[in-house]
């Protein structure tokens, strides 16, 4: 179970190849055509208890003074993916991967957080269409995947294949560790290149699509540039060993209309972001973390969410400086159980103009137990406490406990 969840993870998260041993169905067409899907099923059944958020401290994320039980999806949407592999022509591999990630609850829509019966919509989300050439030169993929900044920050978080921190209002996943350990790097289009395998050592690179650093931006004329280098190996004694070191460097253009702190200047978003990760007899290690600035505290490149709450740069139009960090530690009991603890903080410093209002972290601690009910199907139970604190000292916490279950295939 633990090769297949790993090997699903990856497809999903579009950091290799498809990997098409890993897909439960596999056609074959004529002359070396292949078309395979993959996929997940997850639902996940949770209560939250939140206390009084403080009065005017911009966007309490955990909610305010709210207890709520709710029936939906994890960090991870539900999953049905298709893969078409072309023939291997001159040795290059070239594949082709549709994802379309659904979320099973109601849909929010009454403008309080609260979901109504009768609303259905699934939320269908198109995260990846991209297509891969992969040779003895190493990889190309062009299309909609995950970004690489922070990738493996939360595909290494043991919350991504369970629910983690429940949001106030509850939009199409739970966080997992989003805004509480590292920030969601996202799905975007994008040109990107890899490296072969070269003793364990990979080196990615890509041109991405800008975002907006500051709601005041107006031209977003300089691609998004984003790396990676990663390593792993399996060593003599059956120890497993990873590391990664990923960066990202993106630059705009502030409005000239009026009103507008620094206008006509720029902006930069500047990250780096690493982690890494060993494992022995069943004991798994790991530590990551990522600093910045220009960045936010939930996504990568917030804008101005939260009424400046949680931002990428202060009122005067300077970047703001941004840091965080996940440790964790999981334990195979058992070849079905699996017992797992991490805590992890998102944070961010005040620049001279900014008062006690602004946010300064959130944490978060974990603690679940997962049973492989069989070989593609999946239990999990989980503790979550979460709080946030303002650069005043006042906080608002959160304690969640939640089951659920995955199957895939």
């Amino acid at each position: 179970m633990k090769k297949l969840v790993s090997g699903i993870t990856a497809l999903l998260l579009a950091l290799s190849a498809i990997p098409s041993a890993h897909a439960a169905f596999v056609i074959g067409g004529e002359n070396g055509w292949q078309l395979s899907t993959d996929g997940i099923v997850d639902i996940f059944s949770h209560y939250r208890s939140t206390t009084q958020a403080p009065a005017g401290h911009p966007l309490a994320l955990l909610g305010d003074n709210d207890q709520r039980f709710g029936v939906t999806v994890g960090l991870l949407p539900s999953v049905v993916a298709l893969n078409v592999k072309a023939p291997t022509v001159n040795g290059i591999e070239s594949n082709v991967r549709v994802g379309i990630y659904p979320s099973l609850q109601n849909n929010t829509n009454d403008g309080t957080g609260k979901r109504t019966r009768l609303d259905t919509d699934s939320n269908i989300d198109f995260r990846e269409f991209f297509y891969t050439a992969k040779g003895s030169f190493g990889e190309v993929l062009a299309g909609r995947a995950l970004n690489l900044y922070q990738g493996k920050n939360i595909l290494t978080d043991m919350t991504l294949l369970g629910v983690g921190v429940v949001p106030g209002s509850v939009g199409s996943t739970t966080l997992g560790h989003i805004a509480y350990g590292y920030l969601y790097t996202n799905f975007g289009p994008q040109f990107r290149y890899t490296t072969p395998d070269m003793g364990g050592v990979k080196v990615a690179l890509s041109v991405a699509e800008p975002y907006k650093i500051s709601a005041d931006s107006a031209k977003t004329n300089v691609p998004r540039i984003e790396s990676e280098i990663s390593y792993a190996t399996k060593l003599g004694n059956g120890a497993t060993v990873q590391g990664w070191l990923s960066g990202l460097f993106q630059t705009d253009t502030r409005s000239t209309a009026a009103g507008i702190a620094r206008a006509g200047g720029h902006n930069k978003s500047l990250g780096g972001a690493a982690g890494i990760g060993v494992g022995f007899k069943g004991i798994d290690l790991l530590t990551s973390g990522y600093y910045g600035e220009g960045l936010g505290m939930v996504s990568v490149q917030d804008g101005d969410l939260g009424a400046r709450g949680l931002t990428s740069v202060d009122a005067s139009g300077k970047e703001r400086t941004h840091w965080g960090f996940l440790a964790q530690a999981t334990y195979m009991l058992t070849p079905d159980v699996k017992l797992g603890v991490n805590y992890g903080q998102t944070r961010q410093e005040k620049n001279d103009g900014d008062n006690g209002l602004l946010k300064k972290k959130q944490e978060a601690a974990v603690a679940m137990v997962s049973y492989n009910f069989n070989k593609f199907t999946q239990l999990v139970a989980e503790y979550t406490y979460a709080q946030d604190t303002w650069h005043d000292d006042t906080t608002n916490h959160s304690n969640i406990v939640s089951i659920g279950t995955m199957f895939y295939w």
